[in-house]
């Protein structure tokens, strides 16, 4: 078995092209200049990066439908980082990893747990955000020896049957925004924040922050991966096939968090995970929607820190 130490990346020099107040911050920030590296899980290239003190259990972070490493909020992760090690990765066949997307939960289930054991890890807690938070409980459901804690933001479990009308996802402009061949800056901030003053502001300065990585998007999530990955959701969007029954069998301690006005997963889904799983907790922000760990990131980090200890 690897030991973690071994795992964890130097960080590089940064450019000089990159402008002072960008490289200030990225000096500051683990997340912005971490090391990406590359480990093979059944023949493909997995880019990962790993942050954060030696010892401790990982916390794993499973992205979003069409979610990169560089998507992660460097605030939020760099908190979280201070006192666990943070592992982040792109699923085969997404971004600067290698391989066929995977086109169904328990494969994005299955991927994540192969690389965990290819980092030679026993156990991590597991965090996943929107799609990475439903693949989390089906790693949960399938993989259960290798998770220890688990943290739902801003999901579900698929189907949810009797969401009340005030937490229905009904905004027609949700998916057409979400699938646009190239999502731009307004797009999140309608995706993902509320549209309060506050709220839009806040979204400005995460989106801001993404950018100050020397590397940031060098590679996005191409159409075939998306594609795949929207398959692989919508297969849990009915009552026959929604993960929502089974998670009654997940033992291991959740907390679910969500904004309070969640246009692309319904809050509501997040009381009904939080009902479904035996030792579950929910928190639910103000002011906030779809990406209220990035409008609240120390909050939300230490929420995470709070509960994985």
């Amino acid at each position: 078995m690897t030991p973690l130490r071994q795992l964890l990346p130097s960080l590089p020099g940064l450019s000089l092209m990159v402008p002072v107040a960008a490289a200030v911050a990225a000096q500051a920030s683990p997340t912005l200049t971490a090391a990406t590296r590359v480990i093979k899980v059944d023949g493909a290239d997995i880019a990962y990066r790993i942050i954060g003190p030696q010892e401790g259990t990982p916390l794993l972070l499973l992205n979003r439908f069409r979610g990169t490493m560089d998507h992660w909020d460097p605030v939020l992760i760099d908190r979280i980082a201070a006192k666990r090690p943070v592992v982040m990765f792109d699923q085969p066949g997404f971004a600067r990893s290698s391989g066929t997307p995977p086109d169904a939960l328990p494969a994005f289930a299955l991927s994540a747990a192969k690389l965990v054991r290819a980092l030679g890890l026993q156990q991590v807690d597991v965090l996943g955000f929107s799609m990475g938070g439903t693949v989390a409980l089906q790693m949960a459901l399938d993989h259960p020896e290798l998770v220890r804690t688990l943290v739902i933001a801003g999901s579900g479990p698929g189907h949810v049957p009797d969401i009340p009308a005030a937490f229905a996802a009904s905004n027609a402009q949700v998916w057409p925004t979400a699938t646009k061949p190239v999502n731009e800056d307004a797009d999140f901030l309608f995706l993902f924040f509320g549209q309060s003053a506050a709220s839009q502001a806040l979204g400005k300065a995460y989106l801001a922050r993404l950018q100050q990585r020397p590397d940031a998007f060098a590679r996005q999530v191409d159409a075939a991966a998306w594609q795949a990955q929207l398959k692989s959701a919508m297969a849990a969007a009915t009552p026959a096939t929604s993960l929502l029954p089974r998670l009654g069998s997940i033992k291991q301690p959740t907390l679910v968090a969500n904004g309070n006005n969640d246009i692309m997963v319904p809050t509501y889904a997040s009381y009904a995970m939080q009902q479904a799983i035996a030792d579950a907790r929910l928190v639910v922000y103000p002011d906030s929607g779809h990406g209220f760990l990035f409008q609240y990131p120390e909050d939300f980090a230490d929420e995470v820190l709070r509960f994985v200890r």
